[in-house]
C-alpha cells in the first residue's frame, strides 16, 4: 500500500508547489488607451419619430424598403447586429435595397410611438426588433417575424442577408 500512496502523495505536493508560483503578470489594458471609444449604435438624443419620417421619405424617392432597427446600446446581440450590418460586403447590399434607420428604444421605456406606428400595441417581444416597412403605404411587411435576428450573436453575416433578401425588391 506504501508504494500506491507514495506517487498519489508526490503528485499532491507537485501539484500544490505549482498552485504556488504566481502567474506572470500581464499589463492591464484600458479603454483609455483606445483611439476613440467603440461606437454605440443606438442615438439616445435622436428625435426617433423625426428621423424615421426622414428615411422613410428617402427609401420612398429611391424606390428601396425602409428598414427600422429597434434596440438599445446595453443589449449584446443589437450591438452585434449593428456592427454585422456596417460590415462592408452586407451594408453594400443593405444600402442597395433599403433605406435603414435606427431607433433606441431603451429599456423599452424610450419611442415606443415608433413600433406603435405599425401596429406593436404591447410591448415589444424583444430586441433587436427590424421592422421591413413598404415606404409608400407605411405599412409593415414582416409581420411576425421583427425579432428573428434576436440572437445575433449566434448568426453570421449570410444569414442576416439572407433574412433581409426574402423582403428585398
Amino acid at each position: 500500500m506504501r508504494q500506491i500512496l507514495t506517487p498519489f502523495i508526490a503528485l499532491a505536493i507537485a501539484g500544490a508547489a505549482s498552485a504556488a508560483v504566481p502567474a506572470p503578470r500581464v499589463a492591464a489594458q484600458s479603454f483609455e488607451q483606445l483611439a476613440k471609444p467603440l461606437p454605440l449604435p443606438y442615438s439616445q438624443t435622436a428625435p426617433a419619430m423625426a428621423a424615421v419620417d426622414k428615411a422613410r421619405a428617402k427609401a420612398k424617392a429611391s424606390g428601396k424598403l425602409l428598414l427600422i432597427d429597434l434596440g438599445g446600446n446595453w443589449c449584446l446581440d443589437c450591438r452585434i447586429l449593428a456592427g454585422t450590418m456596417e460590415l462592408p460586403e452586407v451594408e453594400t447590399w443593405l444600402r442597395k435595397h433599403y433605406e435603414l434607420v435606427s431607433v433606441d428604444v431603451g429599456r423599452f421605456d424610450k419611442n415606443l410611438d415608433v413600433p406603435a406606428r405599425y401596429g406593436f400595441t404591447k410591448r415589444l417581444e424583444g430586441v433587436p426588433a427590424l421592422l421591413v416597412v413598404d415606404p409608400k403605404s407605411d405599412k409593415l411587411i414582416n409581420t411576425g417575424k421583427t425579432t428573428a435576428l434576436s440572437d445575433a450573436r449566434s448568426m453570421n453575416p449570410q444569414g442576416l442577408a439572407d433574412y433581409l433578401a426574402q423582403f428585398a425588391r
